[in-house]
């Protein structure tokens, strides 16, 4: 009887966590035009927003516009909110850092590059402009913050709204070009989203490593919640993972990049058991390939994605953000639909 009991109170308790109303939370990630729209089409339900990668600028303050026409199109036709990303990508397609000095050090190209960024958004009736301009120089983050900060006094005032990506630092003093130009405490007062790029310790020419190891993210979240409020930070997720022919030799080694769908399916193809680090909270194999070579692979899978998506409700953010939406995933979908409601602004 008593064991009959247990059993009918544990499933009482678990019909009850299930009927518990889901917290809602923002949802949304990069992507190409190139993006198969079909795809979009059917992940439309579970974001809320895309940010379109992405619109460059030029040293008279110009606007560099993306061919983005049909991909806006499918997006709004799904309640999804489209959103310029604004970057130093040149004509050339090259990224030139120097671009956004000579902005900086300029009011009038200011002036200039924001009334040509609020005429995009208008002509393409777009939702807004995601700053993300990567290894700003520490002489500039002050000015930096500045500019982003009158974009968005600009934009608000005709409801569109202003985010910016963050390097994933942990201190605030911390040392390289990546880190130096980026001020949680001022880009975080400055825009209305700030989005942390919570991965990227395993990459292409690094050592094997998950993407995105939950040690290292909550590292980032620890200090990003002292700076930032919490209601306005975006937890990035990597949509990818990495092949790594072994032995890794440094300045010489290139991981190739894997969809996760693709890794597994790797893994099944050459009989490799997928393992999973509890530290890193992220999974991955080794396999031989037909040159006798050893590989290292390490990707996301749905348990590494729901330990990623419990920080959401554990730091109380305000969502997350996915680089990039390019490949399927659907995993990751289903633990999101699960796990949590989407917002919906359009």
């Amino acid at each position: 009887m008593r064991n009959d009991v247990t059993v009918r109170k544990s499933i009482q308790n678990g019909l009850k966590k299930q009927q518990e109303p889901k917290r809602e939370i923002i949802v949304n990630g990069y992507v190409y035009p190139s993006v198969d729209l079909n795809l979009i089409r059917e992940i439309s339900p579970d974001l809320t927003a895309i940010n379109l990668f992405s619109y460059g600028i030029t040293e008279d303050g110009d606007l560099l516009p993306l061919n983005d026409d049909e991909l806006v199109s499918v997006l709004k036709e799904n309640q999804v909110a489209p959103i310029m990303v604004l970057t130093s990508l040149t004509e050339q397609g090259t990224f030139r850092t120097d671009l956004l000095q000579i902005i900086l050090d300029d009011e009038n190209l200011q002036e200039k590059l924001i009334n040509r960024i609020l005429e995009e958004i208008r002509n393409k009736g777009l939702n807004g402009v995601d700053f993300d301009f990567e290894y700003v120089e520490s002489a500039y983050k002050d000015k930096y913050a500045a500019f982003i900060e009158k974009t968005r006094n600009r934009l608000n005032a005709e409801g569109y709204m202003v985010t910016a990506a963050v390097a994933p630092k942990i201190s605030a003093d911390q040392k390289g070009l990546l880190y130096e130009g980026h001020d949680y405490a001022a880009i975080g007062k400055a825009a209305n989203l700030i989005l942390a790029m919570t991965y990227e310790w395993g990459y292409t020419f690094g050592p094997p490593m998950a993407v995105a190891p939950i040690n290292k993210v909550r590292e980032v979240l620890n200090y990003a919640v002292t700076e930032i409020p919490p209601s306005k930070l975006l937890m990035g997720i990597p949509n990818y993972g990495y092949d790594w022919t072994l032995p890794y030799v440094k300045g010489e080694s290139k991981a190739r990049i894997l969809s996760n769908v693709d890794a597994q399916e790797l893994a099944r193809q050459k009989g490799a058991e997928i393992k999973f680090d509890p530290v890193a909270q992220s999974p991955y194999f080794n396999y031989t390939d037909e040159q006798g070579r050893e590989h290292e692979v390490w990707f996301e899978d749905a348990r590494s994605i729901q330990a990623k998506l419990n920080l959401v409700k554990e730091y109380d953010l305000a969502g997350v953000a996915y680089w990039n939406l390019t490949w399927p995933f659907p995993a990751n979908w289903d633990v999101l639909e699960n796990t949590y409601t989407v917002t919906k602004v359009v």
